[in-house]
């Protein structure tokens, strides 16, 4: 399996793929990736003509500038392996997997796109929104790591958690927050990206951008939308702001003058600075660069 390739992953927009005029905004808007939904925002009577939809938008469209994501139904519903085939031969950057519960559900998903000669360069990504996902998200960012899939992001189903466990979804998002922070804990571990779950309230701008804030705090990549309103908040609150790379190009430049060459620990505007904060540093230009292309 080739080696994951960074992206900047701020914003994440779900598009549903019954919705043309959606799709043709698409290249209008800011967002770092689009999710085209096939799963939750299309019904079941709709899930046909979605597919249809869906293939003409990838056989037609301009080329993306932003990722492009597919988000198909699970394996184990009467769409599940339809939405997948239709998927692959769109040849999008990657498919989202919903209810992904256990390690086993990513090899069942590797199989099927073996099976349709889906090109390496596909990536899976997951949705860990349920009780049994959460209890065995290490499980399964562990078998990521050690297998090297496919998987290369988890994405956080806040709304079907909070269902599934009759969790009230606070402003604050309390109760959720010990297990965005094991989502989050779980990728970092596999070298996997975090994306954070949707917030709803979607004409609140002040709430979309705590959550954005929160979520980034958190250490989440990006967050997940469900309107274009609410792009600006997330680029602007996961983006790198000019002073974290100010500050970033000092340490980098301070470890590389020949009086700190070989030092551990260097003193830097009063402050203790050790070789992590270097990396640390050296990552957030990566990402400052990625943000700018």
């Amino acid at each position: 399996m080739p080696h994951r390739h960074a992206r900047s992953r701020r914003s994440a927009l779900y598009v549903p793929a019954n919705n043309v005029r959606a799709l043709a905004k698409i290249g209008d808007l800011a967002a770092d990736g689009y999710i085209i939904d096939l799963e939750d925002s299309v019904s079941p009577d709709d899930k046909e003509t979605a597919r249809q939809t869906l293939t003409e938008y990838f056989s037609g469209g301009p080329e993306a500038h932003s990722e492009r994501i597919i988000r198909v139904n699970a394996l184990d519903t009467p769409w599940g392996e339809a939405d997948l085939a239709a998927a692959v031969a769109c040849r999008p950057d990657a498919v989202l997997m919903p209810k992904i519960s256990s390690p086993e559900d990513i090899v069942d998903v590797e199989a099927k796109l073996a099976s349709l000669d889906a090109p390496e360069s596909l990536r899976i990504w997951a949705m860990i929104e349920t009780p049994a996902g959460i209890a065995r998200c290490r499980h399964i960012s562990e078998a990521a790591l050690e297998r090297r899939t496919r998987l290369d992001c988890l994405v956080a189903g806040t709304n079907d958690l909070a269902k599934d466990t009759g969790t009230a979804l606070t402003p604050d998002r309390a109760f959720l927050t010990p297990w965005l922070l094991e989502i989050v804990l779980c990728a970092r571990f596999a070298g996997l990206d975090a994306l954070d779950g949707v917030s709803n309230e979607f004409r609140d701008a002040e709430r979309i951008t705590a959550e954005c804030r929160q979520g980034r705090q958190m250490g989440f990549d990006g967050k997940t939308l469900i309107h274009p309103n609410q792009i600006r908040p997330a680029n602007s609150e996961f983006g790198v702001s000019e002073q974290d790379i100010a500050t970033a190009r000092r340490i980098v430049d301070a470890f590389s003058s020949p009086e700190h060459a070989g030092k551990g620990v260097i003193s830097l505007d009063g402050k203790m600075v050790e070789r992590l904060h270097l990396q640390q540093a050296e990552a957030l230009l990566a990402k400052a660069s990625m943000e700018e292309t």
